[in-house]
């Protein structure tokens, strides 16, 4: 039996279309920080989903997002953080505590429960104020270096951890 290389070239295009399809819709993502600990480990293999509906985020979403912080080869870092506050929320930290909208919030997920710093603001539209789960060192909306996230920046929504094996499934 004689193939003939015109055969072929139909499944391999539609493999290579279902797999840029997937692509476009999930990421998957390594952390490679802290930042997010307890939550998540440096290490864990997360799928994002990438379907960017942004009227959809929740407060408690975790999201991953472009930076203007750059490699040492100049790559843009992304990070990895939860949504605090929507556009229209007022944040205020102070005294260890998070407010929003004049409510402390409950963050069950937190390292320690005490949050540096004092802001005091107004989430703007197409905006989201993040903050990392470890806060004593993670980089987030607290500092100016990452400031306010705009829509634009988010690439998508950590949804499942792969890995490790022993703490596979969704992620909240």
């Amino acid at each position: 039996m004689q193939v003939k290389y015109t055969e072929l070239y139909k499944p391999i295009v539609l493999a290579m279309l279902v797999a840029l399809f997937v692509i476009s819709l999930i990421k998957p993502t390594l952390v490679k920080n802290y930042s997010m600990s307890p939550t998540l480990e440096e290490n864990d293999l997360l799928i994002v989903n990438r379907l960017n509906n942004k009227n959809k985020l929740n407060k408690g979403d975790i999201i991953i997002f472009n930076t203007n912080i750059k490699t040492d080869e100049g790559e843009e870092i992304l990070l990895i953080k939860r949504v605090v506050a929507l556009p229209g929320d007022t944040v205020v930290i102070g005294n260890g505590k998070v407010y929003v909208n004049a409510n402390v919030i409950n963050e069950e997920y937190l390292k320690e429960p005490y949050t540096d710093g004092e802001v005091e603001l107004i989430v703007p539209k197409e905006k989201v104020f993040v903050m990392g789960d470890n806060r004593a060192i993670s980089l987030d909306s607290r500092d100016d270096s990452i400031g306010l996230i705009d829509y634009h920046q988010i690439i998508g929504r950590a949804k499942i951890r792969l890995y490790p094996f022993k703490k596979i499934g969704l992620v909240n």
